[in-house]
């Protein structure tokens, strides 16, 4: 392997230095990458969403069912690995001009960045509705789209205060992950975050420890939150994981004693989408329409 990236490097890197460069922000901070790249190889499926969003077509994705809005982005492209374990061998074959790498595929940079130019977008942490903002203005930079971005931030900005208004007085949120039999709570500075910080949801418990994969809790722990609302992810159905079904793990007399539960207000989102793209500014419009259409029927 050492010895494959380092002759690759050889013949990389003197095109990339002659290629013009743009600097734009990354996760790791201002970077100077290839302008306008020609073929673009992306392993991180919140960065698939933007570029696609822009109308630009990938060459290289990861092997993974994608979200059913994504499924054209994916068509009749080339597998080059996992989001995990990038597929070292032919990403050489393809001789990407750029690749954009992210989340789950972010320890992978270094070595990827011996193929060719590789940036790391992840986005995450409690700024994580800012940092989504702030790649969809990057891969604007870096392809010369400009306006199609500030436009796609526009619509941004306007669904969210739409969904602000519908929420405005409705009752507070708790954000619930279920995995199989297991629930996990989200609070305001997690992967879900944003949901009550960009939109102005209150939390039904604001005092959530601050984790990647939410705090573990129990169904008595939901009861004496008892929330107005309850907004679930479904972590084996955003994956296709066969075990027991969201509505099903949430089916007992705990939950449905709560506010949300005798009031019919357990909203199932759209998990695929905001589990696996979650930060691609599809992703957030779809999720951002979805609970704007729970809080506000008619205004959808």
């Amino acid at each position: 392997m050492k010895t494959t990236l380092a002759t690759l490097a050889l013949a990389v890197i003197p095109t990339f230095a002659l290629a013009q460069t743009v600097e734009v922000e990354t996760a790791t901070g201002r970077m100077a990458v290839p302008a306008a790249p020609k073929i673009i190889v992306a392993l991180d499926l919140a960065a698939i969403d933007d570029l696609s969003a822009l109308g630009l077509k990938v060459a290289g994705v990861p092997d993974i069912t994608p979200p059913a809005y994504l499924a054209e982005a994916f068509a009749n492209t080339k597998i080059v690995g996992t989001l995990f374990e990038p597929d070292f061998e032919a990403l050489a074959v393809m001789a990407p001009d750029l690749i954009v790498a992210g989340g789950r595929s972010q320890t992978q940079v270094a070595p990827l960045s011996q193929i060719a130019p590789t940036i790391d977008m992840t986005i995450s942490g409690d700024e994580f509705f800012t940092q989504a903002e702030a790649r969809v203005v990057a891969y604007g930079e870096i392809f010369g789209l400009e306006g199609k971005a500030t436009t796609l931030l526009a619509d941004l900005d306007a669904a969210v205060a739409k969904s602000k208004l519908a929420a405005e007085g409705k009752g507070d949120v708790l954000i619930l992950l279920t995995n199989g039999g297991k629930v996990s709570a989200y609070g305001d500075d997690s992967r879900f975050g944003w949901l009550h910080t960009a939109l102005g949801l209150p939390e039904a418990y604001p005092d959530l420890t601050a984790e990647t994969h939410g705090e573990a809790v129990s169904f008595e722990f939901v009861a004496d939150v008892n929330p107005d609302w309850i907004f679930v992810v479904d972590r084996g159905a955003a994956i296709g994981q066969d075990g027991e079904a969201a509505a099903v793990t949430l089916d007992n007399p705990l939950v449905a004693g709560t506010n949300a539960g005798k009031a019919g207000q357990i909203v199932y989102l759209d998990s695929a989408r905001l589990y696996l793209s979650g930060g691609g500014i599809q992703s957030m419009m779809g999720t951002i329409a979805e609970v704007t259409s729970a809080f506000a029927p008619d205004a959808s």
